[in-house]
């Protein structure tokens, strides 16, 4: 009799040891390494990471490394690449396999996944006759669309983006409401619709639509209660502290940070936690309650310091360094001590890779002002411009205001 599946352990990942090729794994994740740095990733990629690649035990990466490896092997979707879909790996319920009666839509799954910012908004829109039963190939295009939004999103900033992808949104909850699916399927929808929420939430934040925003993240905040979904929830909890701070409701923005930690602690993420860690400190500084807020400080360097883990949620592959430095910044400011917030700023400048062109200005803009009221003025000039320098680059109205004021 065969071994069940809970037993069965994973099929290993020839398509990874074939491109490997001659190379070693030391070789090979030098390679890695390499790709990302010329498209402005990071990763901390070394040989026990692709032996575990290549052993089937990471069945599929996160964002960043998928993003590196596309650049690697241009023209290779991630299952030529060997990966499971992303819906069904880390803790989401696999979807019902694709139902035959309803292969049309497969077109539209093409189509979403090879376009541009245009086209992946398309797939998803509600249509006059919209299908009767959706099965793996609709889930594919909501968690497809996610992707295409964070991918659009992380180098410039959502103007642009927000209206399309809110459309996409639109017809995620169609396919959630208005089709026939199985149990499996009905959970593959909702987690994506709830990650889509969010991402159209964020792209709504980003262009300063702060009520809008608000709006996105309460859908996806109940859809995860609904759907029984704790990272999820996680995720929209996070996102709400940060737009409740940016929006000067301080109180909501710890609350919010507070119930997703509580949830958080039994994912397996210590970056996850220092993140959240981060959002509460931003709120503590808010209020004007040092004392709080440099231990939420405190405690989120320790946690970040425990390393990345395989539990790490996909949609963190923004926060490094550069980003753990510039929060801290914004709380040191917030407090009313502008050279700690220069110092952290000043760390955050030089830690970002130039090609994320949104994080740089903000980190640049931030420094310039903290400089500007420590009594640093040559230099605070000085970052100004080069931050003002970016300012056609940056498709983000939440930073265009600051550089803008600045």
């Amino acid at each position: 009799m065969p071994p069940s599946p809970a037993t069965s352990p994973p099929p290993p990942n020839t398509a990874i040891r074939r491109l490997r090729g001659d190379r070693s794994p030391a070789e090979f994740a030098a390679a890695v390494r390499r790709a990302a740095r010329e498209i402005g990733e990071q990763v901390s990629c070394d040989a026990r990471y692709i032996g575990r690649l290549e052993s089937g035990e990471i069945r599929c990466p996160n964002y960043a490394y998928e993003r590196v490896f596309r650049h690697m092997f241009p023209g290779l979707t991630p299952a030529d690449l060997g990966f499971a879909p992303r819906q069904a790996v880390r803790g989401r319920r696999t979807a019902a396999p694709p139902d035959p009666a309803y292969e049309e839509s497969d077109v539209q799954r093409r189509a979403f996944m090879t376009g541009g910012p245009a086209a992946f908004a398309t797939a998803l829109l509600p249509r006059t006759a919209p299908p009767t039963r959706a099965g793996a190939t609709e889930v594919a295009a909501v968690h497809e669309a996610v992707r295409q939004i964070r991918l659009h999103d992380d180098r410039h900033g959502g103007d642009g983006l927000y209206t399309q992808a809110a459309g996409a949104l639109r017809g995620a909850y169609r396919l959630l409401d208005d089709t026939t699916h199985s149990a499996a399927t009905a959970c593959g929808l909702a987690s994506g619709a709830g990650e889509l929420a969010i991402s159209v939430g964020w792209l709504a934040h980003d262009s300063w639509r702060l009520p809008e925003a608000r709006s996105h993240y309460a859908e996806a905040l109940a859809t995860a209660r609904m759907a029984g979904d704790p990272a999820l929830e996680v995720h929209a909890f996070c996102n709400t502290s940060f737009l409740a701070r940016d929006a000067g409701r301080h109180r909501e923005a710890v609350r919010a940070a507070q119930a997703a930690q509580h949830l958080a602690r039994d994912l397996g993420s210590p970056r996850l936690l220092s993140l959240l860690a981060l959002r509460e400190a931003g709120g503590l500084a808010g209020l004007g309650e040092r004392r709080r807020c440099e231990l939420a400080l405190a405690r989120a360097h320790s946690l970040y310091g425990r390393g990345p883990h395989d539990a790490d949620p996909a949609w963190m592959s923004f926060f490094g360094e550069a980003e753990l430095a510039g929060l801290e910044a914004q709380a040191w400011a917030a407090l009313g001590r502008p050279a700690r917030a220069a110092r952290a700023a000043r760390h955050a400048v030089r830690l970002q890779d130039p090609h994320f062109v949104r994080n740089l200005a903000l980190y640049q803009a931030e420094l310039a002002l903290n400089l500007h009221h420590a009594g640093a003025p040559a230099e605070a000039a000085m970052v100004a411009g080069s931050a003002r320098r970016l300012l056609p680059g940056v498709r983000s109205a939440r930073v265009r205001t600051i550089l803008t004021g600045l």
